[in-house]
């Protein structure tokens, strides 16, 4: 058992589906106690059956909607009322919503920045002075392919993703010394229901290719890995790894004018 598994357990949100369901697992197999955090009460005793069952490990329930407002502090407030510490946070918890702004809503837009930035900001800043007491501890932030660089049509989500790996490689550096570690996951396109959902809608994100959409259970396990070696930016997959590179070596403009040109011919051929 390592110095975190005893001072701690993971606290993952978002983790009644996708990737955050996937990383419970990841989680629970190298033996981890858990504290699973989602909308869904249901959905998370479900999980919280089956890990138990499967990897001998203890997980807590504590649905929260960390959208709202004071979310991430009541969330924090039933850990310590638990008497629990975290040991390991994963910020997974995110809203995925496309096309054009104009035509998004103020309500989806301001809710994409409060869960995707809002809520992970808050929790991490609730969580990290305890770590850092402690001299010990982890952080993982799920970000995005998103992250490098603008995506019309997804221009919001983009831009919260772009604040999560902003904010993850700052931390790492204030925090070198300190015994805490914060990676950031990119992943790309990956098949979960929220994808799924967000295709039936998108005329862009129905034309993905199947071969270059993600599997949740290898993101996981590669977000896992990252998290406990400490490293800072995880991309997952060879394809999305070359884009991610090629986007962060090419001006800014070219960078700009290549996606919007490419969303553009999406949008066209519909």
């Amino acid at each position: 058992m390592t110095d975190t598994q005893q001072n701690g357990r993971v606290l993952i949100t978002g983790a009644s589906a996708g990737i955050g369901r996937e990383l419970a697992f990841q989680f629970a197999k190298n033996g981890h106690d858990l504290i699973l955090v989602s909308r869904s009460e249901s959905a998370l005793e479900d999980l919280r059956i089956e890990l138990e069952d499967v990897h001998k490990i203890s997980a807590l329930v504590m649905p929260q909607d960390l959208s709202a407002t004071n979310g991430p502090n009541k969330l924090v407030n039933k850990v310590k009322a638990e008497g629990e510490t975290i040991g390991i946070l994963v910020n997974n918890a995110g809203v995925l919503e496309a096309g054009p702004f104009v035509e998004l809503g103020t309500k989806k837009a301001q809710r994409m920045i409060q869960l995707n930035i809002l809520a992970l900001t808050t929790l991490t800043s609730l969580v990290l002075p305890q770590m850092v007491g402690r001299g010990q501890g982890r952080i993982l932030n799920v970000a995005s392919t998103a992250s490098f660089q603008p995506v019309p049509m997804l221009g919001v989500y983009a831009a919260t993703k772009a604040f999560v790996l902003s904010f993850t490689e700052s931390m790492s550096q204030e925090l070198v010394g300190t015994g805490v570690t914060v990676t950031a996951l990119c992943p790309g396109v990956t098949k979960t229901d929220m994808v799924a959902n967000v295709q039936d809608d998108s005329h862009m994100m129905a034309q993905m290719p199947e071969f270059f959409m993600s599997d949740p259970e290898d993101v996981a396990k590669r977000g896992y890995k990252a998290c406990m070696a400490g490293r800072v930016i995880e991309v997952p997959g060879f394809a999305n790894q070359v884009g991610a590179a090629w986007s962060q070596m090419q001006p800014k403009w070219l960078v700009r004018n290549v996606v919007g040109f490419l969303s553009r011919q999406t949008d066209l051929s519909k």
